[in-house]
């Protein structure tokens, strides 16, 4: 008989479990203490840079998984000898003991293990750009709701945290938004002016000699379903996004942090812009280069302005009919900070993965909302490796007559891989 997994154990005793806060805290090891059977237990894939730095972050880690053996060793370095690794994510996902599992891995691998830590039934944190793809993204939504899941993606700037060049959280710039205080509809910039950097220091090399791989790392399974290249050191780990392969640049890398909380602020989490426009040099085939302008358009008039060279040296970040906000706050309204102040607070949202695990309340960024602002990022993608503008269709998730653009919504998996 298969072992009733841990989850299903405290669902289905979720009275007895709650009852075991009766219990002063101070008696079991001081106020901030939590007892090893009253935290999430974790499983994380990917153990580079990223994946080593959230090993200790919201919850318990029990098993980690890398297919560098050298991350593996600096990985124990953190959390001791005392929990179990894996070089292949599928049979951590077999291991019923973990609660939710952590994808920090490139994100050429995200949509895949997303579906499979699904399937398993397990929650998922996933970094960002939440998937390579549009129709990865679908295949995510798709099966974290077909199979009852929890889903975060990490960017937290919506929600928590001073929003980059403005200085102070998402949450009164939201309130100022949602009561029409600068009119409508909105242009909003991201720039250097603005307050934000596109990082194209993320960008891909296209003279790449083959190398031999280095023995403790497995290369064919860190390509995964991503085209086979010959190994060169500058493909992996802290380099990968520079190339289409793998990543997007300091789009793919920067897009979500900037642009989720920009359709949060524009109240576009259930849609996407009906436009992409670029300007930027022809794109490499393989790798990624830099660009100099890029405009989303909504059927509404709101835009959204991605100003790679920092060009508008007048930008504002928000732009309306009746008034502006830019860095630090400032504004063509009088009084703006007394004004945000008697504004009503945005709808409560969940902030804390543990709580939408435990409640099986959706997360503030979500699978929903995670791949439309991912779609952003994509979409540009997408238009700039074409060198074209494009016209897209939101409901459907699709570009209107343009059959190469279509093409790369859904690529071709390597070998046996597929979603």
């Amino acid at each position: 008989m298969k072992k009733e997994s841990r989850r299903n154990f405290l669902k289905k005793s979720g009275v007895a479990v709650a009852g075991f806060y009766i219990v002063p805290r101070h008696v079991l090891g001081g106020k901030n203490f939590t007892p090893p059977s009253d935290q999430l237990t974790k499983g994380v894939i990917g153990v580079g840079a990223m994946g080593r730095g959230h090993l200790n972050y919201e919850g318990r880690t029990i098993a980690i998984c890398d297919v560098d053996s050298g991350h593996i060793q600096q990985a124990l370095e953190i959390t001791g000898n005392g929990i179990t690794t894996y070089s292949d994510f599928r049979e951590l996902l077999q291991n019923d003991d973990i609660d939710v599992v952590h994808i920090a891995t490139p994100p050429h691998w995200h949509g895949l293990m997303a579906v499979e830590a699904a399937k398993a039934g397990k929650d998922i944190w996933c970094e960002k750009p939440m998937t390579r793809t549009i129709g990865e993204g679908q295949a995510v939504v798709d099966a974290v709701n077909r199979h009852d899941r929890m889903f975060r993606l990490n960017t937290w700037f919506r929600f928590r945290a001073g929003f980059y060049g403005m200085g102070v959280p998402v949450e009164p710039i939201k309130k100022l938004v949602e009561n029409r205080v600068f009119g409508w509809p909105l242009k909003v910039t991201i720039s250097g002016t603005t307050g934000f950097n596109w990082k194209f220091y993320w960008s891909g090399k296209t003279n790449l000699e083959p190398q031999p791989v280095p023995e403790e790392l497995d290369y064919d399974m860190w390509l995964g379903p991503a085209p086979y290249k010959p190994y060169n050191a500058d493909r992996v780990h802290l380099n990968f996004r520079g190339y289409w392969d793998y990543d997007g640049g300091g789009l793919g890398d920067m897009g979500q942090h900037y642009m989720d909380p920009v359709q949060y602020l524009l109240e576009k989490d259930h849609t996407n812009p009906i436009s992409v426009e670029v300007d930027a040099p022809q794109q490499h085939p393989e790798a990624v280069s830099t660009w100099r302008r890029i405009t989303y358009t909504y059927d509404d008039g709101c835009q959204i302005i991605l100003d790679g060279e920092n060009k508008d040296k007048d930008a504002v970040f928000i732009e309306g009919p009746d008034g502006t906000l830019n860095k630090g706050m400032q504004s063509s309204i009088p009084n703006i900070h007394k004004l945000i102040d008697s504004l009503p607070a945005p709808i409560p949202q969940i902030e804390t993965f543990s709580e939408s695990v435990r409640t099986r309340q959706k997360f503030a960024l979500n699978e929903m909302n995670g791949h439309r602002s991912c779609n952003l990022i994509n979409m540009g993608k997408i238009a700039l490796r074409l060198g074209r503008n494009l016209k897209f269709d939101p409901e459907n998730q699709v570009f209107i007559n343009d059959e190469g653009a279509n093409k790369l919504i859904h690529q071709p998996m390597r070998g046996h891989w597929s979603i």
